[in-house]
């Protein structure tokens, strides 16, 4: 009697083996959640290096206090400086701070056979990504060399020409691969729930036979694989947060790369992703078995 009650409950509509299911899924996700931190996290970290694109301003000397301030203020209204929160944009060095920090750096004490300090003071001047481009650095160069009492503009010109290459070529490469990777895990979460379905292709056709509708019989796999593509998301999205949050533990900086915001987003699109897909390739998979003959069945 027990063993007929059991094979009743494994043969009830909508019920099929699920543990695979929910196995595969989970690590379909936490492979595409764990490529959306990296896309994330080197997108952050593109920021950081985009918002330390610099330039040196160096102010021609003797010039009083007054003088100095109406060239950091003309600096400040140009559109090209950075503008962001919490980073400040125009840094004044004076030349005695940077003999002391040429000293530091080199152990070489020239102010001593010079009889002088050579150097002059400077505005260190973050760059607006908008305008990281050659040609337009070159014009930010020209502009702010114009500025009354501004003796030189000196950038790197090769460093910036290479941050721009390299973040094109990487984001370019991690847009192919993420689409790779979606219709990858699209296709293997499909086939996974294919062959789940294979051991209840019998039953549907028994539905079909006592009269039962194909939504009757659509309805309950496609609310289980919902409940699949949930259960599978959550623990991916678990599992992620364990690992993000060992990472910021064994590796310095990595914390202040991560945007929360960000990672709610990837979170809630696991869950969408896993929803869609669980249920869209349950839904094409009972309609392939409700269309096939018997002899296709067998």
């Amino acid at each position: 009697m027990s063993k007929e009650k059991k094979y009743r409950k494994k043969k009830k509509l909508g019920h099929y083996p699920f543990i695979s299911v929910i196995l595969s899924m989970t690590l379909a996700l936490f492979i595409l959640g764990l490529f959306a931190l990296l896309i994330s996290t080197t997108t952050s970290l593109t920021k950081v290096i985009q918002q330390n694109v610099e330039m040196q301003v160096y102010l021609k000397s003797n010039l009083s206090e007054p003088q100095q301030l109406r060239v950091s203020k003309s600096l400040a209204s140009r559109n090209y400086v950075l503008n962001e929160e919490n980073i400040e944009p125009i840094r004044f060095i004076s030349k005695k701070e940077a003999a002391e920090k040429f000293i530091e750096e080199t152990g070489e004490d020239f102010m001593q056979f010079l009889g002088d300090n050579p150097l002059k003071d400077a505005y260190i001047v973050k760059i607006s990504p908008e305008y990281h481009s050659s040609e337009k650095m070159a014009t930010v160069q020209k502009d702010i060399e114009n500025i009354n009492g501004v003796f030189e503009v000196i950038y790197t010109d090769n460093m910036v020409q290479s941050i721009n290459e390299n973040i094109t070529k990487i984001s370019l490469v991690l847009l192919s691969i993420s689409v790779l990777l979606f219709i990858v895990i699209g296709i293997l979460i499909n086939n996974t729930i294919k062959l789940a379905l294979f051991s209840q292709r019998f039953l549907i056709r028994s539905m079909q036979l006592v009269g039962a509708t194909n939504g009757f019989i659509r309805k309950p796999f496609i609310y289980r694989s919902i409940w699949h593509g949930i259960i599978s998301a959550l623990i991916a999205g678990g599992l992620l947060f364990a690992l993000l949050t060992y990472g910021s533990q064994k590796l310095e900086g990595l914390a202040e790369l991560q945007n929360h915001e960000m990672l709610l987003i990837i979170l809630g699109g696991l869950l969408i992703t896993g929803i869609i897909i669980a249920s869209f390739s349950t839904y094409r998979a009972i309609q392939k078995y409700m269309s096939m003959s018997l002899d296709e069945l067998y």
